[in-house]
């Protein structure tokens, strides 16, 4: 494999680094003016459904979905190609081609600032009707901190799969912030058939004492159901169900305790800290995630997940819609399911040999149809808020 890994720092100025991994004494360093990258970076937080300052949920759905461009495809077209033009280093567009050249494919290990959090990698338009994943595997570069923690140990990618889907949580009906994020399942889809192989969805006795003997010698964890974030990134919750009684790091949401990104690193329950065990592959279809690297110091649910075990994490940069949402908001919405599809598509390239092409390729196909024809059942507000941070143990 030919690798390059792109780094962003905040630093009043934007600055970016990269080294291919084959030369790892061979770095390259510029400035981006904040002054010439700001605006666009600003375009692209207008045009995702994850609140600004001061705004709502809804409002932020209401503002992405209803006038955003994610959702015009001429105007998103504009944006992608400006933030690939703004954040991609000339000189290393001239060496990844260089690669390609070579008949190559190589890949892209991307570790964002917190002012770059939100940029979809993937979905770059570096060329007429070409995005990042056409030229080359993307993904996520977890924390050197993270991945080479002396105390980490990658788990081994065999054993059960274990999956929480849609679960109920204590104290919130369905229509609810905290209620069921798919919906009704189709009777005959494939998500109804990925549920059943799974136990079922919106179920109300998994807790975080179940998940956690779950995991203890799993291969594969899929949640799909809400995250939440607070003021850090230890404080991202997963939403379980969890009674207000449960042992854990978080404050009680009425008749639920949230777990935490802290209960998973340190445990939930009281004394010495003794941390999870997470799988290797693990999948959170969740609104925002991936957030960790909205923070200073990227310690959200990725970063816990990689310091557990995993390998391959893959989770979601901002808000995602649910079907019910799209067809309310975005005028002459199709009558297509798309976050269950999305669901089905993000638990596929987790069981591939290669997580991080088999969601590119993914990538690639709703990329190709949302460019010949604008349909807003394969606009990137869906598709391109996916991506995997890729974790390997050391060689």
């Amino acid at each position: 494999m030919v690798a390059v890994q792109l780094r962003f720092v905040d630093a009043g100025e934007l600055y970016v680094s990269w080294r291919w991994e084959h030369a790892l004494d061979q770095p390259r360093v510029l400035v981006l003016p904040r002054a010439l990258v700001q605006q666009t970076l600003d375009d692209l937080a207008r045009a995702v459904p994850s609140p600004l300052p001061g705004e709502s949920g809804d409002q932020a759905l209401v503002r992405a979905l209803t006038h955003g461009p994610l959702t015009d495809r001429v105007e998103e077209i504009a944006l992608a190609e400006r933030l690939a033009r703004t954040l991609l280093p000339h000189q290393l567009a001239g060496e990844l081609n260089a690669v390609i050249g070579q008949g190559v494919r190589p890949h892209l290990r991307v570790q964002p600032s917190p002012s770059t959090a939100l940029v979809p990698w993937e979905a770059l338009r570096i060329d007429d009707g070409e995005r990042t994943v056409h030229a080359a595997d993307v993904s996520v570069l977890p924390p050197a901190t993270v991945r080479n923690a002396p105390e980490r140990r990658v788990s081994p990618s065999r054993g059960p799969v274990v999956g929480v889907l849609d679960p109920r949580v204590p104290g919130f009906a369905d229509a609810s912030a905290l209620g069921s994020v798919l919906g009704p399942i189709p009777d005959g889809s494939d998500l109804a058939a990925l549920a059943k192989s799974l136990g079922g969805a919106r179920r109300d006795d998994v807790d975080r004492d179940v998940l956690e003997a779950a995991l203890a010698d799993a291969s594969r964890f899929l949640y799909v159901g809400h995250v939440t974030t607070g003021g850090h990134g230890l404080d991202a919750r997963l939403h379980l169900s969890c009674r207000a009684d449960t042992q854990g790091r978080a404050a009680v949401l009425g008749a639920h305790r949230p777990l935490t990104a802290a209960d998973l690193v340190l445990g939930h329950r009281p004394g010495a800290p003794k941390p999870w065990r997470i799988p290797n592959r693990v999948a959170l279809v969740a609104c925002e995630s991936g957030g960790d690297v909205r923070f200073a110091e990227p310690t959200g649910l990725v970063a816990a997940m990689v310091h557990g075990g995993a390998e391959y994490v893959a989770s979601t940069r901002w808000t995602l819609p649910t079907d019910a949402g799209l067809a309310h908001l975005v005028p002459d919405f199709p009558p297509t399911a798309v976050l269950g599809p999305a669901v089905v598509a993000v638990d596929a390239a987790q069981s591939a040999a290669d997580p991080v092409a088999a969601l590119g390729a993914w990538q690639r196909e709703r990329a190709d149809l949302w460019e010949r024809a604008g349909d807003p059942a394969h606009s990137p507000v869906v598709w391109a808020a996916f991506t995997t941070a890729w974790a390997p143990g050391p060689r």
